[in-house]
């Protein structure tokens, strides 16, 4: 199984975006992670889509919007347009998840759904025949630079199961604590794509090094 690593640019230097997205293009990385936050789901606030926008003709990556809002359904289709190919919405935010979803792909994207840390796998087993991804988060969502939680990958690899089981293609995230050192147990349960944030952008010897890294310890 191939595993991609996309980059979250909440580490980046803000300041500078456009050129950290092209420092990863450039690095070997396989998507941009756009972490959106709205302040009220969780406490704190990060990209707009006209940020978004501004960075997507600079490089040939896959865009992927998390949407950490209370209102996805509103926000959606602006991160579409602003170029994500990929929107990835919290099945705690979202009563009609099934609507939210269909909705995603009617617009042109691949949709797909998050699990925090406490939410269980059974929750989106009536949605599996129309998602894309499945974002499994190893840290309450929020901020950059957590620790990873290794039992959640007891959930990861209970989606892995569900994904199996359908027979379909399915993306299984994860995201929150990923460095070389937990990289290769989350993919042992299961996942296929890697967000990091901090250790990318942290890592002293830059993007390049610590992408080379990750992709070794898997």
């Amino acid at each position: 199984m191939a595993v991609e690593i996309a980059p979250s640019v909440l580490a980046a230097d803000a300041s500078r975006l456009g050129e950290e997205c092209q420092a990863i293009a450039e690095a070997g990385a396989h998507r941009v992670h756009w972490d959106v936050m709205d302040g009220v789901f969780v406490p704190n606030l990060t990209f707009g889509p006209d940020v978004v926008a501004a960075c997507r003709p600079l490089v040939d990556l896959h865009f992927e919007a998390h949407l950490m809002v209370v209102k996805p359904d509103e926000l959606a289709p602006l991160y579409i347009e602003a170029g994500c190919d990929t929107v990835l919405i919290h099945a705690e935010t979202c009563p009609h998840l099934h609507r939210s979803l269909a909705a995603i792909a009617e617009a042109g994207a691949r949709c797909g759904v998050v699990l925090n840390p406490h939410t269980p796998a059974s929750s989106i087993s009536e949605v599996m025949p129309m998602i894309d991804e499945v974002l499994v988060m190893t840290v309450n969502p929020g901020f950059g630079g957590q620790r990873y939680i290794a039992s959640v990958e007891l959930k990861i690899a209970a989606v892995r199961q569900m994904i199996d089981d359908s027979g379909r293609s399915i993306d299984l995230e994860v995201d929150g604590g990923i460095t070389a050192a937990t990289a290769g147990t989350a993919v042992g349960a299961g996942a296929n794509v890697l967000v990091a944030g901090s250790a990318v952008f942290g890592h002293r010897d830059g993007p390049a090094i610590a992408i080379k890294e990750l992709s070794a310890s898997v």
